[in-house]
């Protein structure tokens, strides 16, 4: 119940009132012109406020208010502790993360060398001090981040945890130490499990692990997200074994980062999405995209090719060639392109590898949510990190009406909250935490990009986090105060 001031004279006192915002709700409804009070990190009224004051009284004349976006394809497991204020997703509107996608998570994890690949993209061994996911919890809340925290459990750093090499399937016995640590996480409100089974170290992973591994789940209300086997020639069969997984766990399904990647493959969405929809009909499955038609990951033998430019992020190796198209190494050095990033491994890489044709119509899908996928600890990340969301509202909805205004929120809040299991996010409404965005819709745009990608967008005027002011536009900076807080599964409350 939120308790505010009266007044004497039967006036309303609140912390903060948007006076005229356009409020756009998260639901995909229609924009209407309202008044917004927040009192003690919630919404307290919506309408219009005419008796009500605050301490802080905001024109949003012209401008949108909506819910904070919510990144729910984010490798941020060790930075909203590391780097708690978050910079890059603070300054384009995001609210909440959700960490611990495509099989790798910061916990719970007992590393015994170096993080194995991919795990790496996460940060080196002395980032990863979460043995337990209750370990986790606690760190994130010690750390107060600028934004809230929900995670996944990776299936990849389980295997670490267990396995003496995970170039084979698990044994019955490791998976009953997988299963322990996982129902340990689920117990401390992690919302499900995540895989990454097209990487080296979960490729060996059999179906029946997986299976296996999931059965916990549903008893706990948790979710299954899957970086698909292929995302390649063999898409179809993968999306198959993702929705057998499910249906065996009686868990919902969301594949992450859906795509059609490889020139081979390109065209093949209308075909990808059918698929989707016939599994929708018996089951609950959903999909997350990024907007942007080049994917970005190690840098991975199997995915090089001359079909389509490659761009070396980073090299352990050879950090000089930072930046650089493969292609333009290889030249330099004399040598083909598999002899060449055999040379720079460990590395990161950016694929230019989909087709935009494809990626409209994969994000424009009912069933699609928005995550950035964005990797923090690249020395040149890929531009989604930083402008992501933006992109869609500025570049997908304003230039190419690819879906409207209204929409393009929906995806990027109500639906991701919904899908997600986060209770009272991701809507304007009376009773839900205060994370909201007051933008402006003629001018957002992402301003990050592939040669300079640490930039933050525009039309973005300011972001609260559960109440509290934590990115000021104006000058596009974060505030002092960090009111971020590690959200747990729909199921276990959080206090109010």
């Amino acid at each position: 119940m939120i308790s505010t001031t009266h007044t004497e004279d039967g006036e309303r006192r609140c912390d903060t009132l948007f006076r005229r915002a356009l409020v756009i709700d998260g639901s995909g409804a229609e924009p209407q012109v309202l008044d917004v009070a927040v009192h003690k990190g919630r919404i307290a009224a919506i309408g219009q406020l005419d008796h009500w004051h605050a301490a802080q009284e905001i024109d949003a004349t012209g401008r949108v208010l909506s819910p904070g976006f919510i990144d729910v394809h984010t490798h941020d497991d060790t930075n909203v502790i590391r780097t708690p204020e978050m910079f890059p997703k603070l300054s384009q509107g995001v609210t909440t993360v959700v960490v611990g996608n495509c099989g790798i998570s910061a916990a719970p994890v007992t590393l015994k060398a170096d993080p194995p690949d991919p795990m790496n993209l996460l940060g080196k061994s002395e980032a990863f001090h979460y043995p337990t996911f209750a370990s986790y919890v606690e760190a994130v809340n010690a750390a107060q981040p600028s934004i809230n925290v929900a995670a996944l459990v990776g299936h990849t750093a389980l295997r670490n945890n267990h396995m003496d090499r995970l170039d084979r399937a698990a044994t019955q016995s490791e998976i009953d130490g997988m299963r322990t640590q996982l129902r340990e996480a689920l117990e401390h409100g992690a919302l499900g499990l995540s895989t990454g089974l097209a990487y080296g170290n979960a490729i060996n992973a059999p179906t029946e692990e997986v299976l296996s591994l999931a059965e916990p789940l549903a008893e706990f209300g948790g979710m299954y997200a899957t970086h698909l086997r292929s995302e390649f020639a063999d898409i179809l069969e993968a999306m198959d074994e993702a929705f057998r997984i499910g249906k065996h766990a009686r868990v919902p399904v969301v594949i992450s980062h859906l795509k059609c990647a490889g020139v081979e493959n390109w065209g093949r969405s209308s075909e990808v999405l059918q698929a989707l929809e016939a599994a929708a009909r018996h089951q609950h499955v959903g999909c997350d995209c990024y907007p942007y038609t080049a994917s970005s990951s190690t840098l991975d033998l199997k995915q090089v090719t001359a079909d389509y430019d490659i761009q070396v992020t980073w090299s352990e190796p050879h950090p000089e060639q930072g930046g650089k198209m493969l292609k333009q190494i290889a030249a330099e050095w004399g040598v083909d392109l598999h002899t060449a990033a055999g040379r720079l491994m460990p590395a990161g890489a950016v694929y230019h590898c989909m087709s935009d044709d494809d990626v409209n119509r994969i994000l424009s899908h009912p069933a699609t949510v928005v995550g950035s996928d964005g990797l923090p600890n690249d020395p040149l990340p890929h531009p989604r990190l930083w402008g992501a969301f933006p992109r869609v509202l500025g570049y997908y909805s304003r230039e190419q009406k690819l879906f409207s205004l209204a929409t393009a929120v929906h995806k990027m809040t109500g639906l991701s909250a919904q899908r997600f299991g986060l209770d009272l996010r991701g809507f304007v409404r009376v009773g839900y935490h205060a994370d909201l965005v007051l933008f402006d819709a003629d001018t957002i745009r992402d301003a990050a990009s592939f040669t300079d990608p640490m930039q933050p967008a525009h039309g973005i005027e300011g972001v609260w986090v559960n109440g509290q002011l934590a990115y000021r536009g104006q000058d596009k900076q974060a505030t002092a105060v960090r009111s971020g807080r590690f959200l747990a599964r729909k199921l276990q409350k959080e206090a109010a």
